[in-house]
């Protein structure tokens, strides 16, 4: 019978050691997760912030001509000179109509042009970048479509496409 106490006393020391065990265990897990979260560090960083000066889309310029011709019932490329006055580059995000197209001051009695702007999808594809302190010429492929409904006097006309063009630093 002294046996079978011996066993049994063995038995709940061999119990106590093994739950000791695992509470210590336990602890030190959470002790070493509290150790690991609760980390720090120093150092410095600095950024600065400057207002974007307006990116502007002018008439062409001497030298500047377009590629392709506008006729009744087709589409041509419209060419934009984008003029970046910031101190770092730009990314051309996308264009809008911004108005009625209208023919150049030696046509004027074409005043019903029929001259519309597709604006390509945003964002441009590819991407056009304008570079700090200049400016760039950006061709949009197929961008101005003429109807049959545009007058003869038009014909030989250069036309002026008013549009917005939207940037991103």
């Amino acid at each position: 019978m002294r046996a079978n106490r011996w066993m049994k006393t063995g038995s709940l020391a061999a119990a106590k050691a093994v739950a000791t065990a695992a509470v210590f265990s336990l602890v030190l897990g959470v002790g070493t997760a509290y150790a690991y979260w609760s980390t720090f560090g120093i150092g410095s960083g600095s950024a600065t912030s400057a207002t974007m000066q307006t990116v502007t889309v002018d008439a062409f310029i001497a030298g500047d001509s377009p590629a392709t011709t506008l006729v009744p019932g087709s589409t041509a490329d419209v060419i934009v000179r984008a003029s970046n006055p910031n101190a770092f580059a730009v990314q051309v995000y996308s264009f809008t109509a911004n108005g009625t197209a209208t023919a150049d001051a030696s046509h004027p009695l074409c005043t019903t042009t029929g001259v519309t702007f597709n604006a390509p999808a945003a964002p441009l594809t590819p991407t056009v970048s304008i570079p700090a302190n200049s400016s760039i010429l950006i061709t949009l492929p197929a961008a101005a479509s003429m109807s049959t409904a545009s007058q003869s006097s038009c014909q030989g006309a250069v036309f002026q496409i008013p549009v917005t063009m939207a940037v991103r630093k």
